[in-house]
């Protein structure tokens, strides 16, 4: 599992069938105090997630397979949670509940 932002949303009118009707977002993989680590991915999203919000992520074959129920489903990265906060050696180092960065 990592961390993320939404960063926007992906269109794809010609797909798998699996990912019909499926939401698919933009991610950028975060380490735990915000910043910005490796490549940006691609998911499912299951969590209802929306653009600027912190999510958790799954990123692994036979766990996305189960979560859309298909044995054979192209799917590996899929949302399952949105942040709330995170707490980072003690410190508050992010807060959605207060609406912004408990650092800025």
């Amino acid at each position: 599992m990592f961390l993320a932002q939404v960063v926007g949303t992906v269109v794809s009118p010609v797909q798998h069938p699996v990912l019909d009707g499926e939401r698919l977002l933009l991610l950028r993989v975060l380490r735990p105090d915000g910043r910005a680590s490796g490549k940006t991915r691609i998911a499912l999203d299951r969590a209802g997630a929306g653009p600027g919000e912190r999510v958790l992520v799954v990123d692994e074959g036979n766990c996305g397979r189960q979560l859309v129920a298909r044995e054979n489903a192209p799917v590996k990265t899929v949302i399952v949670g949105v942040v709330d906060f995170v707490e980072l050696d003690g410190e508050l180092v992010y807060d959605a509940r207060a609406g912004a960065d408990a650092r800025s």
